[in-house]
């Protein structure tokens, strides 16, 4: 049987060359960064340089950048300690973020009584901006914590906008770039973000691995006690080679860039060209969307929405309906939710998400089993 892997959006392949980096750190460079003999040394220099090498990417200062286990690690730990450490009393979100960041808010407000607002988002997924204006200006101690691009539809937010408009109105922004780190360039001296997560596993590197750029001169509460392991802030023996072969992957990502975002973007176009042609009804959700992923409504009956991911299993083909942390609930997208009318809820709606791995056959036979549906 094919398989065809449509599901990028939820984690990558890692690419070999990462995977030769980690086994040759693991080989070589073992030993515990925070000892002072030369075997420890040699694995804090591979810490070192795979920060540097991050920092370069992303334009910043490499102590901006500290180590996580994942981007969800890194918003539970910003989100709980701006409350704590810089009086913030409100936070400014909506209500299609990723549910790491919306369960720590739900969990924030239960525990600190936090007044929490919500950005309208439009039928077509974007944002709200003149609310957010409104929003914002507010005298309350204010974090807006937003993604970059949207998971489920791919919709791209306009984060230079809504930095400037934080920092106009005093306020702190946080920002999901789980989705976009690693494709498409990011310039941390020109985009005025205070805090910014990432996940290695969504850019072809490992998991149990990621990173917080923290604005210089905005401290954080230690997030664990113990060490003095990522500046104090957070405790316990680094995994130098998941660290490694996170650095390696965002090199090559960006090394790669351009080539391999216009390769994807023409696939995506296919892709929905060839859906749409075998569909006519077919429509996309959302617009001004990431090159990368492609949410459709198809028009089939409701009662295939259901079924729909099984059947495509069973030939072979992943894809999802919504996040992974969610692909197991028959509930509705809570990002679908906010878009679309209660009649189009209840029809299948495909995550398709692609990567430079993905071929022209893998859409044709994709089509072919939506066909046989």
């Amino acid at each position: 049987m094919q398989k065809v892997y449509l599901d990028n959006a939820a984690t990558t392949p890692i690419r070999q060359e990462v995977i030769d980096e980690m086994v040759n750190v693991m080989q070589s460079d073992f030993g515990n960064p925070s000892s002072t003999h030369s075997v420890g040394r040699s694995a804090k220099a591979v810490i070192e340089t795979s920060r540097k090498t991050i920092a370069k990417y992303l334009h910043c200062n490499a102590q901006e950048i500290i180590f996580t286990s994942s981007a969800t690690e890194a918003t539970n730990w910003i989100l709980r300690s701006a409350l704590k450490d810089f009086g913030i009393k409100r936070i400014v979100t909506s209500k299609v973020e990723h549910h790491a960041t919306l369960y720590t808010i739900q969990a924030l407000q239960e525990e600190f009584g936090i007044e929490v607002a919500f950005i309208k988002t439009l039928s077509d997924g974007n944002l709200n901006y003149n609310e957010l204006g409104d929003l914002l200006s507010s005298e309350s101690k204010t974090i807006v914590s937003l993604l970059h691009v949207n998971n489920e539809t791919g919709v791209v937010h306009d984060i230079e906008r809504i930095g400037v408009m934080c920092h106009q109105n005093k306020a702190l922004f946080h920002c999901d770039t789980v989705q976009s780190i690693g494709k498409t360039e990011l310039d941390l001296q020109q985009l005025p973000i205070d805090f910014l997560v990432a996940s290695a596993h969504k850019f072809h590197g490992p998991k149990g691995i990621g990173f917080a750029f923290v604005r210089k001169n905005l401290v954080l509460q230690p997030m664990f006690f113990g060490g003095e392991q990522e500046k104090g802030w957070r405790a316990g023996t680094e995994s130098v080679h998941q660290i490694a072969g996170m650095a390696k992957a965002l090199q090559l990502s960006y090394d790669n860039l351009n080539a391999e975002r216009e390769y994807i973007a023409n696939l995506k176009n296919y892709c929905f060209e060839q859906i749409s042609d075998a569909f006519p009804s077919t429509k996309q959700n959302g617009t001004n969307t990431f090159y990368n992923i492609l949410n459709v409504l198809l028009p089939f009956s409701s009662e295939k929405t259901v079924m729909i991911l099984f059947n495509l299993d069973m030939k072979g083909i992943a894809v999802s309906r919504g996040s992974a942390c969610q692909s197991g609930s028959i509930k509705p997208s809570h990002v679908l939710a906010e878009m679309l009318s209660d009649e189009d809820l209840i029809k299948p709606s495909l995550r398709i998400s692609f990567s430079h791995y993905n071929t022209k056959s893998e859409i044709d036979y994709l089509v072919k089993v939506l066909k046989e549906i």
